[in-house]
């Protein structure tokens, strides 16, 4: 009967999610067993760190600095996921991990998924802790090789305390002296096989393990069971909610003047496209042919395009430019949904915003708000159905990544 057949499926579900989970907890248990390094640290050096910031940490991110520093005292790896939502400020947190490292005689590895990000988090790693006598270097594919030997040789030296790069870092001939902890950024970027690859570069490093990707807490704390979990919930004070609309094709003038408007404010702006060059068969708009679009209603303004198939250099140039001032809208595939900090820009316009997952969305919006000054995200839709409408409605109604997360699951 139905109801048998459904009483089955049930079974077979709670049999599936038992297995899944007893194993969790197994792996769970072996790693408390697994030894860590031996770290003698001199608690006052912290308050070095958090006295040389600029800026105050939220609740969130102490607690959480303080479990991480709880687990680099005992005996056993630390295994940590920190999950924040976009622009909660994990990556200070995992700087006040890597500077424990150092202090307490290993070197660090920090690994993103894209030289842009990896590039972001050298400036700040090194804006902060070359004054406190740290030596931070940045490895990824774009450098010379000449460049190359010598980091490599100064690392296997143990001239550098903290690299941070892409998955550069994972090739062989990357050599620690001494690797004390290992954090991987945006870690749902990087398979299980990678993350245990820059583990074993060192005899049983401390991992830490970072994600914005919005994933409601009930399902983190099963997925990650293996994993010590802290939430980062709160946004670093003087950050204001990011506006958001979601219009459609007939609100087109109206967006490219209040385009102007925030550019004539000194602002830039970011615009995102589903494709890099336009396609026959999908009806969606391109990088190439937006950025020319762009060129044109904003003729005395400076609009650039990015895509994920330009050289590694000539991207990083952009993004810099665009950091920089020198470009006041960036036309963009999603190669900049990740971390990347300016926080100028005041307005991101999402192109055919019904193409992108609502995660991919939360990421987008994300990009702006980084600033003390209003952001806003547009959402241009062109689908009628129901499901379209009612994710618009989601990214209006709120800002928690953790709420948008439990929205997704349940319309998918």
């Amino acid at each position: 009967s139905p109801s048998d057949i459904k009483n089955s499926m049930l079974k077979l579900i709670y049999e599936e999610l038992f297995i899944y989970t007893f194993k969790i907890n197994y792996l769970k248990s072996i790693n408390k067993v697994t030894n860590g390094l031996p770290k003698k640290f001199d608690e006052t050096q912290i308050q070095d760190f958090l006295s040389s910031l600029n800026f105050e940490l939220t609740k969130d991110q102490l607690t959480t600095i303080e479990d991480i520093l709880k687990d680099m005292k005992e005996n056993k790896r630390m295994n940590r996921l920190v999950l924040g939502d976009v622009g909660s400020g994990k990556t200070v947190v995992a700087m006040c991990a890597a500077y424990k490292a150092v202090k307490s005689g290993y070197q660090a590895a920090i690994m993103a998924p894209t030289a842009i990000l990896a590039t972001q988090h050298l400036e700040n790693f090194k804006n902060i802790l070359e004054k406190l006598g740290i030596r931070c270097e940045l490895l990824i594919s774009g450098i010379t090789k000449k460049q190359k030997e010598g980091i490599l040789e100064r690392l296997e030296n143990g001239d550098i305390d903290i690299l941070i790069g892409t998955h550069a870092i994972l090739e062989e001939n990357v050599v620690f002296k001494n690797l004390g902890l290992v954090v991987t950024d945006e870690q749902h970027r990087f398979g299980v096989k990678q993350r245990s690859t820059i583990a074993s570069k060192g005899k049983n490093p401390d991992v830490i393990a970072m994600s914005a990707t919005p994933i409601p807490r009930t399902l983190a704390l099963i997925l990650y069971g293996d994993l010590d979990i802290s939430i980062i919930d709160e946004l670093p004070p003087n950050r204001k909610k990011i506006e958001t609309f979601a219009v459609n094709k007939s609100m087109e003038e109206r967006i490219n003047a209040f385009i102007l408007k925030n550019l004539q404010e000194g602002r830039q702006a970011y615009v995102v496209c589903p494709l890099v060059e336009e396609n026959e068969e999908i009806n969606a708009q391109s990088v190439l042919e937006t950025a020319e679009k762009y060129s044109k209603v904003l003729k005395s303004y400076k609009v650039e395009y990015l895509h994920g198939k330009m050289r590694q250099k000539e991207k990083e140039e952009i993004m810099q430019d665009f950091k920089d001032g020198k470009i006041d809208v960036l036309v963009s595939t999603t190669v900049i949904e990740v971390g990347v900090n300016v926080p100028n820009a005041t307005l991101m316009i999402i192109e055919n915003a019904e193409r992108f997952g609502l995660a991919a969305l939360h990421q987008l919006r994300g990009r702006v708000g980084r600033g003390d000054k209003q952001s806003y995200c547009i959402l241009k839709y062109q689908s009628t159905t129901q499901i379209a409408k009612q994710r618009m409605e989601i990214m209006q109604k709120t800002n928690d990544g953790f709420v948008i997360a439990e929205k997704d699951l349940e319309l998918r």
